[in-house]
């Protein structure tokens, strides 16, 4: 089932996440959910914040970029509870997007190599180093999963010149071409 990804300035998208327990109701109905939102929505990766759920899950396909990045070659990986280690201090910039964040991309900077611990949707141990494009895919979910946005990692003047863009999101006038979940109206 395609559910609605939620948006710039919901507050889901900032809460911290909880672990997942082996005996989490529905799992794998949640984790084929969540595999068809993304790919309903033309993303490669989707984290369970984006779906309204505070739990340390993401599910990725990197596949769909393979042809410029060779690194994600049928790389399709359901991630909980990672451990993130850095292993590569040298950060690379280039543009990144968000199901949350439609109409926006920004150059951002991460680090090229990693090791990522996490368990799989049968609760599997998995433990890889992982480079390049798909590091930085990972990452980039990851930091869903700790309440951040890729625009946190973005200068101050920057996040100016996009907030216009960002409040237009706040504000539900921007569309996009799936199902979204915009931030609940403050009353005044």
């Amino acid at each position: 089932m395609k559910l609605p990804v939620y948006l710039y300035g919901h507050p889901v998208l900032r809460a911290a996440c909880e672990p997942v327990k082996e005996d989490y109701p529905e799992l794998k109905k949640l984790v084929a959910d969540m595999y068809e939102t993304m790919y309903a929505s033309d993303g490669v990766g989707l984290a369970a914040p984006q779906i309204g759920r505070n739990i340390t899950m993401v599910v990725i396909d990197a596949d769909p970029v393979a042809e410029t990045f060779p690194e994600c070659k049928g790389r399709k990986m359901t991630v909980i509870n990672p451990e993130l280690e850095i292993l590569d201090g040298e950060k690379v910039s280039r543009a990144e997007g968000c199901l949350s964040l439609p109409g926006i991309s920004e150059d951002v900077k991460r680090v090229e190599h990693i090791r990522l611990k996490w368990f799989d949707e049968d609760f599997q141990p998995h433990e890889e180093e992982i480079s390049g494009f798909l590091a930085r895919i990972v990452q980039h979910e990851l930091d869903h999963l700790d309440g951040h946005l890729y625009i946190d990692h973005i200068s101050p003047l920057r996040k100016q010149f996009i907030r216009g863009k960002l409040h237009n999101i706040m504000e539900g006038k921007t569309r996009c071409e799936y199902p979204a979940r915009y931030a609940p109206k403050k009353r005044r």
